[in-house]
């Protein structure tokens, strides 16, 4: 899958999650930045600690504020050592939203991952990955790691969960309707 291919598939997952959000009484707002008709990722401008790379939306109920960054991924990762499935994201995201959380520790960020229908490259033969929406809170998962995968050179660095610190939200069903 080529940059726009996965660009294209990463906007109809946030698409799907922002769907399912209203189904559940949430008003949404994607935040996104547009600059000569290119859609950038979202940047917070915090007094005290500049721009941030901010999660893809605020979802709103009554009093409730939900930062929302949503993921959509081919499959869980089979992670061989913990003999778990994992998913992920880059470390650099993951340290911009702690810096957010800290700054608003009244508005959750909540990381969602929409799983679908795929095999992970190095899946064992017979395992067949979850699908569905899982998520949990950024506090919740920042004490729960699995792994953290350092920078390197082909890319940034990852911070990966296993499947048991996320909560199952949606079956896969739930989220694929119009």
């Amino acid at each position: 899958m080529n940059f726009q291919e996965a660009l294209e598939t990463g906007k109809a997952g946030e698409s799907r999650i922002a769907r399912y959000l209203l189904t559940l009484g949430y008003s949404v707002l994607p935040v996104y930045k547009t600059a000569d008709c290119e859609t950038k990722g979202p940047v917070l401008h915090s007094a005290m600690s500049g721009p941030l790379i901010a999660p893809d939306m605020l979802a709103f109920k009554g009093q409730q504020v939900l930062w929302i960054e949503a993921k959509h991924k081919t499959a869980f990762v089979w992670y061989r050592k913990a003999e778990k499935w994992i998913t992920g994201i880059d470390t650099h995201h993951y340290q911009q939203y702690l810096t957010i959380q800290r700054e608003r520790p009244e508005w959750p960020i909540w990381l969602l991952f929409l799983q679908q229908n795929g095999i992970a490259k190095g899946t064992p033969e017979g395992k067949i990955s979850p699908t569905g929406l899982f998520g949990n809170t950024l506090d919740y998962l920042s004490k729960h790691i699995t792994v953290e995968h350092p920078k390197s050179e082909h890319g940034r660095g990852m911070v990966c969960w296993e499947i048991d610190a996320l909560k199952y939200l949606a079956p896969l069903s739930d989220l694929l309707t119009p």
